[in-house]
């Protein structure tokens, strides 16, 4: 054990360390556990009441998971943060065990896991202070990917919910976003199934361990989740699916993303939980709007109303607040297409820019008797298909 007056210093110093990894991105680090380190590091993750952020401050003072579990009571009770009643939890004798029969299951199945001072660990979930010590993780998982975004909503979707759903990844589909949910009914796994029918990685936060999956209807789309991405907990093989497990999820679906997008939500659910942590994170917020008489759209329209998410009614929408370039999406030159298959609408606004050196939104809008939002999703597609282009101040025009 570290001597009085040596911890005051040693706790200055790897307090030190662990600002400055949250305050710069970590570049090649690879912090690989041991074994032993990460039986330790399971049993700290298993003391009840202590949470991440107190986790981080006792490995920040103490250098390492087993020396939390070594270090002398009366020097542990000098972290900021850190009292009796934590204390004590941390020394229950059941810790170790239980930990060494998670680490047994997690080395004969090959369980992949990351640490929070892992490089591997996702870096937007690593600026979250209360972000998972450890989690695990199954499939083809890439969480270093740029563009991520996080889709939530009710259990009880309606067909038009489920539809925007669709149509809005379908878009987004040309900049290869990751879609993240929460695999569970409704709006999630609508998300989930339209990200792997485009080609996309999804990735699915669990609220249980990985030798399980809830709903149980949903095991159909395992296999196909895994190939496309795959799935990332931080809890326990052996820990079953609870209420308060599914909110402390919450906070790693919006951790890991640029953006959380609601689509349908009642005046009071999980997905506004979800909101309320990106907003904490200082994250972007979307939610789409609905009828002020639908039930499943009050919680969405309360979030706009009060400015807590931006208005969204279309892919254009997301693509302008978040800035994602349209041109960054696409790899190697891009060839122009002899033979361009339009829809019936796009073909009208086409037909209508061709004699045009360029036209505003709304007023294309206007004369091809178009909804505004409907012809900025328009106009997004064009401008894929290498139709259209933009122009500054808000102008098209054809190619």
């Amino acid at each position: 054990m570290l001597k009085h007056s040596k911890f005051e210093g040693h706790i200055y110093q790897q307090t030190k360390i662990v600002v400055f990894l949250y305050q710069l991105p970590l570049l090649h680090l690879r912090l690989m556990l041991t074994t032993k380190e990460l039986l330790y590091t399971l049993a700290l993750q298993r003391v009840p009441n202590l949470g991440d952020r107190s986790a981080k401050k006792l490995l920040g003072a103490v250098g390492s998971a087993e020396g939390v579990f070594q270090e002398k009571k009366s020097n542990l009770l000098k972290i900021d943060g850190i009292g009796g009643l934590r204390l004590k939890e941390l020394q229950k004798h059941q810790l170790l065990p239980e930990a060494q029969d998670e680490l047994d299951y997690i080395l004969k199945n090959n369980v992949e896991y990351r640490y929070f001072l892992d490089d591997l660990y996702p870096e937007r979930l690593r600026h979250c202070n209360d972000g998972p010590i450890l989690f695990f993780q199954r499939g083809n998982v890439d969480l270093k990917a740029k563009k991520i975004i996080s889709i939530v909503g009710t259990r009880r979707a309606t067909a038009q919910g489920i539809q925007f759903c669709q149509q809005l990844i379908k878009d987004l589909a040309p900049l290869n976003p990751v879609i993240v949910s929460g695999f569970a009914y409704g709006v999630d796994i609508a998300a989930q199934r339209a990200a792997m029918e485009n080609g996309l990685q999804t990735i699915g936060c669990l609220a249980h361990g990985l030798g399980q999956i809830y709903p149980k209807i949903h095991k159909k789309y395992v296999a196909k989740v895994e190939e496309n991405g795959g799935f990332i907990t931080e809890f326990w093989n052996s820990d079953s699916f609870e209420r308060n497990n599914f909110l402390k999820r919450n906070r790693v679906i919006a951790g890991l993303s640029e953006a959380t997008i609601v689509i349908e939500s009642a005046a009071k659910g999980g997905s506004l939980v979800t909101a309320d942590i990106a907003n904490s994170y200082h994250r972007e917020v979307f939610a789409v709007p609905g009828r002020t008489t639908d039930i499943q759209s009050r919680g969405c329209n309360n979030l706009i109303k009060t400015q807590q998410a931006h208005l969204l009614d279309s892919a254009a929408d997301l693509i302008y607040m978040l800035g994602w370039d349209l041109k960054q999406s696409h790899s190697g030159p891009k060839q122009t297409q002899l033979f361009v298959t339009l829809t019936q609408e796009e073909q009208t606004i086409w037909d209508y820019l061709k004699n045009r050196e360029k036209e505003l939104l709304d007023t294309i809008a206007l004369a091809c008797k178009l909804p505004t939002f409907k012809v900025a999703s328009l106009l997004l597609t064009m401008e894929l298909k290498g139709v259209i282009k933009p122009t500054p101040g808000n102008h098209f025009q054809a190619v």
